[in-house]
């Protein structure tokens, strides 16, 4: 949706319908500031091959996460220092593709957001928030413990941080994945079931899903 100069990263790629008759929904889009932004998913039918802008971006920012709603969804951010917030997507009005957006958290210093889910209107209360940690430490947390706040507040704890378990890497909504791959700064991988990561409250550290060699941290991880 952008130019980006090659020594950042893309931050989504998402497939958009060749029948451009009756789409529907937005983009909703994330920094890693905790700024967000919806725009009309009809805004990007005509993209010329040299890309059109999709955020305005304020310095020292970057775009990390963009994904489809219908407008009737709700938003959860996590950040890396273990906070999450969940607000109603109708909370942010839908700007044009050059605005810059709105907050989503309010971050304290040194904290940023590390990742962006949508939760559907009537989404299942049995989905759950996988929460890894960089230092091999993972549970899962029910999405209904996350109550709905306003945007752009400082959230509710999502992960007891400490030097033990390492700052969040990342944090998914999982419901009918059943795997999970986790890959470390020196290469190396794991893959295991969802269901040997056990459910915990939100505010636990949860238990090690991965053993890592000394001074190597996750860096990665996916559901399927």
């Amino acid at each position: 949706f952008l130019e980006i100069p090659p020594e950042e990263k893309i931050a989504n790629i998402i497939s958009y319908p060749d029948d451009k008759k009756g789409v529907a929904g937005f983009l909703v889009m994330a920094t890693q500031n905790g700024i967000v932004k919806k725009t009309a998913l009809v805004d990007f039918a005509n993209v010329r091959r040299t890309g059109i802008i999709a955020i305005g971006l304020k310095k020292g920012d970057m775009l990390e996460w963009v994904k489809l709603s219908t407008g009737n969804d709700q938003i959860v951010l996590s950040t890396s220092l273990g906070q999450a917030i969940r607000f109603k997507e109708s909370q942010i009005r839908a700007m044009g593709r050059t605005a810059s957006g709105v907050k989503g958290i309010n971050l304290k210093k040194g904290d940023g957001v590390v990742s962006l889910d949508i939760v559907a209107e009537k989404a299942d209360p049995n989905t759950s928030i996988l929460t890894v940690m960089s230092n091999g430490f993972g549970k899962q947390t029910k999405i209904s413990q996350y109550k709905v706040q306003g945007r752009g507040g400082s959230g509710i704890k999502t992960a007891k941080v400490t030097s033990k378990t390492g700052n969040v890497v990342a944090s998914l909504l999982v419901d009918k994945q059943q795997e999970l791959l986790a890959l470390s700064a020196k290469g190396q991988i794991i893959r295991t079931e969802l269901a040997g990561i056990r459910l915990a409250g939100r505010a636990t550290q949860g238990v090690r899903i991965m053993n890592l060699n000394s001074g190597d941290k996750i860096v990665g991880v996916i559901c399927f």
